[in-house]
């Protein structure tokens, strides 16, 4: 009987550790299934583009993984029980459905689960942010925003709550894309003070040059249809609130018997493996896991990637009894659009504090577009990506099969 890997949520991390287990272990062990409920592959470090209006190109899940030995289905995760090692699924879209008719519900079982479901908008519990702000958190949210920036009469404000990675691109985007309105940026903080001297003085003058206006120290207590409330009295006007402050981590992890953190993240070891259940491997916005300086990784597209490829190496490790690799993982750089043709690219180090190593300007542009693009372009060719190794699992050996097929 096969081995049966299940990995929930093609988001980067998702994605990745499931081209690459497919790229590592042999198709006759194993039976790889890769469940999203978009059908399409959503870069998500895009959502403020498609909110501000551009189109970005559709990637089928189907097509992206086809001849790979991953089966893709298209339906939403709504319950995960890792002690019978069974997944709920519900609303399936696609071939299968038009040839069987629909199927409302299914139950999905597993030997492995890679849970890779990512996070979703965090309101810290403000009043007012699921009825009345927008957000950028996948793609259906930022074609929400699209539509309503698209009404907006001109003079128009747009205020954008949360001075992190996620605000600064949103404003910067709108503002560029949209000259007709008034762009403001809030935050309970600094906006973007985390950044190096240097990185700082550039966004300012980003932000100047944009016209965006900028709230430090601005406690939301309140968003209203036309506006936030600030603090006990004041209040910013606006005709769209876009909620960028924050995300947490998806919650069916925390209705589970895993142990997780007080955020509702998976913890993990440095493998990305369940510290609680050995069958259960976590990655992206989902793991809590340990990184350089013993600090825990924080969300983020600059960790999926390497949460993935550990993650995938670790488990086809295990399965084919090999030495399991181990690895720290650091970050590099944080790198900020600020419209299409500006952009910062902060170096850091291992542990994510700011270097003086700063690029600015369009040459950033270009260095964070490309990232984005390659990124992208590796998920939509994953066979082309490493070479094939794709190993017999170690209880098939003996069998008279080859320990390992390159290709």
């Amino acid at each position: 009987m096969k081995h049966r890997i299940v990995v929930l949520g093609a988001g980067y991390a998702g994605a990745i550790t499931a081209g690459r287990l497919a790229k590592r272990l042999h198709r006759d062990d194993v039976e790889i299934t890769l469940v999203n409920a978009d059908p399409d592959f959503v870069e998500r470090v895009r959502m403020h583009q498609l909110a501000s209006g551009q189109d970005l190109p559709r990637r089928p899940l189907r097509e992206v993984f086809a001849g790979t030995g991953v089966r893709v289905r298209a339906a939403r995760v709504t319950a995960v029980d890792v002690d019978r090692k069974t997944v709920e699924l519900a609303g399936e879209q696609g071939a299968d459905t038009l040839a069987h008719g629909t199927l409302p519900h299914d139950t999905l079982a597993y030997d492995t689960l890679v849970y890779a479901l990512g996070s979703t908008v965090a309101d810290h519990g403000v009043p007012g942010v699921a009825e009345h702000a927008y957000d950028v958190a996948g793609k259906q949210a930022a074609l929400r925003l699209r539509a309503r920036l698209a009404e907006v009469a001109p003079g128009g404000t747009v205020l954008v709550v949360g001075g992190g990675l996620t605000g600064i691109e949103a404003a910067a985007e709108i503002a560029e894309a949209h000259p007709d309105l008034r762009v403001a940026i809030a935050a309970r903080g600094g906006v973007g003070d985390w950044l190096s001297d240097k990185a700082r003085r550039h966004l300012r003058g980003a932000f100047d040059r944009l016209g965006i206006t900028v709230h430090e120290r601005a406690d939301i207590t309140r968003v209203e249809a036309d506006g936030v409330a600030v603090g006990a009295a004041g209040e910013i006007p606006a005709q769209v609130t876009v909620w960028t402050a924050g995300f947490n981590a998806h919650p069916l992890a925390a209705a589970t018997t895993l142990e997780v953190s007080d955020t509702g993240r998976i913890v993990v070891d440095d493998t990305m493996r369940s510290v609680s259940h050995p069958d259960v491997y976590a990655v992206g916005d989902a793991a809590f896991a340990p990184g350089a300086g013993d600090k825990p990784l924080r969300m983020g597209c600059a960790t999926a990637n390497p949460m993935a490829w550990q993650a995938a190496d670790a488990l086809a490790a295990r399965l084919t009894g090999r030495k399991v690799p181990r690895t720290t993982i650091g970050y590099a750089a944080q790198c900020i659009s600020l419209g299409r043709r500006d952009a910062i690219v902060q170096r850091v180090t291992s542990d994510d504090r700011p270097t003086s190593t700063v690029l600015t300007g369009r040459t950033a542009a270009r260095v964070k577009e490309f990232i984005c693009a390659s990124t992208a372009w590796a998920l939509h060719h994953p066979t082309m990506m490493l070479p094939s190794r794709r190993r017999h699992l170690a209880s098939q050996r003996g069998s008279g099969r080859l320990t390992a097929s390159l290709s």
